[in-house]
């Protein structure tokens, strides 16, 4: 398959992409002999106004499309328009849209899932940017895509070369830097989230890496009740923004 062009399966993802990017839809498979359902109705109504062939296949197809992922009945293969592809970090710290910038930044997450569920949260509270490193990280991939349900292209990803240059260029343009670890003395509810801040996720098992501690300003913890020691990435990632959304509000 061209390396122009990407599968996305799923009905969120699918529908996403025909309601956002129906020209960059190049081929779109859906299960054959089966009565659609109310997602997979909305979708054919979609493609039928895009003016798409919508090809009836086989499951096994679909399995095959997809990776054995769980399709839900329908993929599409659609142009690469990687919007991390467009925009670099510094355009988005010259942004001034009278907002207090919240950005995320993830310390080498390598779980598809896990980036994506925190794509979805960034989209849903409004996150200028999320920022990755581009070494020893998940990069944006089908998995990636259709468990953002669409967030993948609706927010700005920055892959950066070095991570730790990228915070002090965040704290030069006056973004506050804010770590998560276990053992910082302060809760994420304890610190002042209404200004400029960029909050900052470890990787899942390791948290923060050493370097990475050392160029950010501040560090907090989520207070843990029960016997677990530490939150999935993508949870603990959806605590602090939101916590950031609440105080702002």
């Amino acid at each position: 398959m061209s390396k122009q062009s990407e599968i996305t399966c799923g009905i969120h993802a699918v529908r996403h992409a025909l309601k956002n990017a129906a020209t960059d839809v190049l081929e779109m498979w859906v299960l054959e002999n089966k009565r659609p359902a109310k997602g997979i109705s909305e979708i054919l109504e979609l493609a039928k106004n895009a003016h798409l062939t919508v090809q009836s296949v086989a499951n096994k197809t679909l399995d095959k499309l997809c990776h054995q992922a769980n399709h839900q009945g329908v993929v599409i293969r659609r142009k690469v328009t990687a919007i991390d592809n467009k925009i670099d970090l510094a355009s988005v710290l010259e942004m001034d849209d009278g907002e207090k910038a919240l950005f995320l930044v993830l310390d080498g997450v390598q779980d598809p899932h896990n980036l994506g569920a925190c794509l979805r949260t960034a989209d849903a509270v409004g996150v200028r940017a999320v920022v990755l490193p581009k070494d020893r990280a998940v990069g944006l991939n089908e998995t990636v895509r259709k468990v953002a349900c669409g967030a993948a292209e609706n927010t700005a990803v920055i892959h950066v070369t070095n991570l730790s240059r990228a915070l002090r260029e965040m704290q030069d343009a006056g973004i506050w830097v804010i770590g998560t670890a276990d053992e910082a003395e302060n809760t994420i509810y304890e610190e002042d989230l209404t200004s400029s801040i960029a909050l900052v996720m470890g990787s899942e098992g390791q948290g923060l890496r050493q370097n990475t501690r050392k160029h950010c300003d501040k560090l907090v913890n989520i207070p843990m009740a029960g016997v677990v020691e530490s939150l999935n990435v993508s949870v603990a990632a959806g605590v602090c923004l939101y916590e950031a959304r609440r105080q702002r509000r």
